[in-house]
């Protein structure tokens, strides 16, 4: 084992790719190292939380918390009507708007970032991220990329685009959404290259706005859900986590009087699903007509709510991992943590996707027999409660699950990722 390094690791300042460096971080500590965590200011207190050294970043122009909490509202409640439409119609609207944001957290970051990174001194850096931010990859240290996202986010011809939700047999939908995508971002595209030029980075590709690194790039991905590539991925380059998965606190199921065998439904669609708090409520009071015990995270909106069903109960938040170990079904939204979470610990899920890599999660899911695919709010009564007994009943999806659940746990992706790192530090 090499002596104890301190790690930088730079997670997208989003509970996603937080949460699963914190699981690689967790890895690393118990190995003797010195995770240390850099973010944006608006993540304060997530990895200390954990135990870990923050330090923080502007990645935005800052601004007051109760202003950035309207402008979060405001956004989530603008691209509501957006939440509906299909991949490909997201991309002039949601799409675009998010590599906007994206790219400005680059250019506003690459202001302390260096000054940052010298303070540290990292041994190493790790980066989540779907944009480069030049200071990691010019400071002089080796830098590793962390794919928390689908494994598209590397793309190959053949397989189908990040954020297309395309299946994997339909190369229509692939040409048709990679074409439209470049399209729609080439005006932000090329900002990007110009910042790039500026710090000495040689432009990208057009659609690219990061690259793979040279020394390792981690994919939190599962292999029994990869896609067959027309160019395999290089296996001295790139390593599969099988979904990683931090360790949390336990939680204990609350009583429910009457109910107490029901299958027990977890529902949660993420900070973004939980502001659409009308669709929220649709799901609460539907689930308040079903024989299960039912765990709803509604993030920061629980005033939106008055009184509730028996079977119901919500919460800001749950210690999740611990939730979907006891679940006997999942709705979500797709993201890729509870889509991990799910597959790690062989929960069936019916995902409801929303946007960006959710539409990938939940047809990979669907197409692949670990769970169902259903529109996030153009379902009826009926459909929703068959898929969940079908969730509960069917074979063939829990059989896969089984067998995929197997693979992970034996895998052990965060000691994984921690004697990988430890493979760049030593050479």
């Amino acid at each position: 084992m090499s002596d104890g390094k301190t790690i930088a690791f730079f997670p997208e300042a989003a509970y996603g790719p937080a949460l699963n460096s914190v699981g690689i971080a967790q890895a690393c500590r118990e190995r003797g190292h010195e995770p240390v965590f850099i973010t944006d200011p608006g993540m304060e207190g997530v990895f200390a939380e954990y135990g870990f050294e923050e330090h923080h970043v502007n990645m935005s122009e800052p601004m007051p918390p109760e202003e950035k909490a309207r402008y979060w509202d405001d956004f989530i409640n603008r691209h509501i009507p957006n939440f509906d439409l299909e991949p490909i119609e997201q991309l002039d609207n949601y799409v675009v708007e998010c590599w906007e944001a994206i790219v400005d957290t680059a250019v506003w970051a690459e202001k302390e970032l260096p000054e940052t990174l010298a303070e540290i001194d990292p041994d190493l850096i790790c980066v989540d991220n779907v944009v480069l931010f030049p200071a990691t990859k010019r400071y002089g240290v080796p830098w590793v990329r962390i794919v928390s996202c689908t494994e598209n986010e590397i793309p190959d011809p053949e397989i189908p685009p990040q954020l297309s939700g395309c299946r994997a047999d339909d190369e229509a939908c692939f040409r048709a959404f990679r074409e439209r995508f470049e399209e729609v971002v080439e005006p932000v595209h090329e900002e990007f290259n110009e910042f790039l030029e500026e710090c000495g980075e040689e432009p990208y590709p057009l659609g690219q706005f990061f690259e793979p690194s040279p020394h390792l790039n981690l994919l939190l991905y599962p292999e029994p859900l990869q896609w067959e590539r027309r160019d395999p991925l290089d296996p001295d380059r790139f390593q599969y986590l099988e979904g990683c998965v931090r360790e949390e606190e336990s939680y204990e199921v609350p009583a429910f009087e009457g109910g107490e065998d029901d299958p027990l439904l977890y529902l949660s669609f993420g900070s973004l699903g939980a502001g659409d708090t009308e669709l929220m409520a649709r799901l609460i009071e539907f689930l308040g007509g079903q024989p299960y015990r039912c765990l709803v995270n509604v993030g920061e909106y629980g005033d939106a709510y008055g009184e509730l069903p028996d079977n119901v109960v919500i919460d800001s938040w749950f210690p999740q991992p611990s939730v979907i170990d006891q679940a006997d079904v999942v709705v979500h939204h797709g993201g890729n943590n509870t889509t991990n979470e799910c597959l790690y610990f062989g929960t069936p899920a019916i995902v409801m996707p929303y946007v960006w890599d959710g539409h990938d999660n939940a047809t990979r899911i669907d197409e692949t027999d670990h769970g169902i695919k259903l529109h996030r709010s153009a379902w009826t009564d009926g459909e929703l409660a068959g898929a969940i007994e079908r969730c509960l009943a069917d074979p063939t999806i829990r059989d896969t699950l089984a067998e995929t659940s197997a693979h992970m746990q034996s895998a052990d992706g965060p000691r994984k990722a921690a004697r990988l790192l430890e493979g760049v530090l030593d050479d």
